[in-house]
């Protein structure tokens, strides 16, 4: 898995009926003997402060929650008697721009997990992720300077503190993809996407892989939040097309992969809805969220996300009291029962498992083309377009043809019910990407000029 290119055509799954929840070609084992992709779907939780300033004065009360939140949530995973878990760790600002309170939070979180695992004997492991903090400064650093610095301590410190694998949601390339996108401006989103996002992907995952590697711990993978979930809560917003962010989404495919190019093995973040083609594309298991995530944002890919899981995420909730209980504990709660549910059909065979992984895609597809990208049929017609291209500029100018081609024929077959609005819109997008030119080096040199003054640094991405 260490330095793959995927290109050349060839995907890992050999058909559409391939890509199923609890299953990957390359399975990760970490942690306390536990192992993702092999069979099962695993619980995700994570979770997260209610606001709080982050100070010498609040941070012994900042540690008892976080304390109270993973004895709630180990409990409860005692308690309904799940066999494996998975708890992701994701920093505050501050505790990456002070990794030593990052790592600290980690420790604490690592000891109170092993003590579950030595008593109740649950397959577990604890994912770090800290936030890129390098837009702090603007416009961003992305190779030097302070927070950059911090990054790399709190990546080495990662193993030490008991983490079992190591994941970050980027943003290389963010500062022209906002403008691009609330501008509905295709060859600016594609810039940033299939220009600079690769070159910062690159420069950061060879730091955090060979980090890994050196530490003994799990370089996973990435996640286009900042990219493809913006698009889709601007979207919900009804502040851009659902069609763009169904693009969007297709669009953010190839700069995923480059962390996994560069030697990570999954299971990929929650948050990358991505995950799917990676899956189909690269073989790994992948962690999803969808309707057990609407505690952190609301979103029109409810069951969908499911279809293909093998790590079932809340995304993060925050620390305050439910009437059942403390929110984190109830997330638990939610995620386990999803998970008996998966996993049973698993044990009626490959033919069970396709019959539900139908009814979670048809349940969501039909309304929205964020929700239809993600289809199995059409996560692997776009992930054919994509590994036939050598570049990753290619790549993403392809992923964004052919997810166009898959919502016209989803509307042509009936599949997807587009509105007359939103068809205008998939006009436009479309003559905006006949423009999107074959050479890469034309294309780059256009965008430079285009963004000649904006706010970025090309040298930071080494142009």
């Amino acid at each position: 898995m260490n330095n793959r290119e995927f290109r050349g055509g060839c995907l890992s799954l050999g058909s559409a009926d391939e890509l199923l929840f609890g299953k990957a070609p390359h399975p990760v084992k970490c942690g306390n003997g536990l192992i993702i992709g092999a069979g099962r779907v695993i619980p995700e939780i994570n979770f997260t402060l209610p606001p709080v300033e982050i100070s010498p004065s609040t941070w012994p009360d900042i540690e008892q929650q976080y304390i109270e939140m993973m004895t709630g949530v180990c409990e409860r995973a005692v308690d309904l008697g799940a066999p494996e878990l998975l708890v992701e760790f994701e920093t505050l600002p501050p505790m990456t721009v002070d990794p030593a309170l990052g790592a600290s939070i980690t420790s604490l979180l690592a000891s109170i997990l092993h003590t579950v695992q030595d008593r109740h004997g649950i397959r577990s492991a604890l994912r770090l992720t800290p936030n890129d903090t390098r837009d702090h400064r603007r416009p961003p650093r992305m190779r030097s300077g302070s927070y950059w610095e911090n990054m790399l301590r709190l990546f080495s410190a990662a193993a030490g503190a008991g983490a079992d694998l190591l994941a970050i949601e980027s943003t290389g390339g963010k500062e022209i993809h906002d403008e691009a996108l609330m501008n509905a401006d295709l060859e600016g989103i594609v810039y940033a996407l299939g220009i600079l996002a690769p070159s910062d992907m690159h420069f950061l995952w060879r730091h955090i892989v060979q980090i890994c590697r050196e530490t003994g711990i799990i370089a996973s993978g990435d996640t286009a939040c900042g990219f493809a979930n913006t698009a889709m809560a601007l979207a919900s917003q009804k502040m851009i097309p659902r069609v763009l962010a169904a693009l969007v989404r297709a669009a953010s495919v190839p700069r995923g992969l480059i962390a996994f190019e560069e030697g990570a093995v999954g299971p990929s973040k929650d948050c990358a809805y991505e995950g799917p083609f990676f899956k189909t594309i690269a073989g790994v298991p992948i962690s999803m969220e969808g309707r057990s995530a609407a505690c952190a944002h609301l979103s029109p890919l409810g069951n969908i996300p499911m279809a293909a899981c093998d790590c079932w995420s809340n995304e993060s909730v925050q620390n305050v009291r439910l009437l059942s209980a403390q929110a984190p504990v109830v997330s638990m709660d939610n995620l386990i029962f999803d998970c008996r549910l998966l996993n049973r059909a698993s044990l009626d065979g490959a033919a069970a498992s396709l019959t539900l992984r139908n009814w979670l895609e048809d349940s969501d597809a039909l309304l929205d083309p964020q929700a239809y990208v993600l289809k199995a049929d059409v996560v692997f017609a776009i992930s054919t377009a994509i590994v036939q291209q050598p570049t990753t500029y290619l790549q993403t100018r392809a992923a964004v043809l052919a997810a166009i081609d898959a919502l016209r024929a989803g509307v042509h077959s009936g599949g997807l019910i587009l509105s007359a609005v939103e068809m205008h819109w998939l006009d436009r997008l479309e003559r905006q990407a006949s423009l999107l030119p074959e050479d890469e080096t034309q294309f780059t040199n256009q965008m430079l000029k285009k963004y000649e003054g904006s706010p970025y640094y090309p040298t930071e991405y080494g142009l």
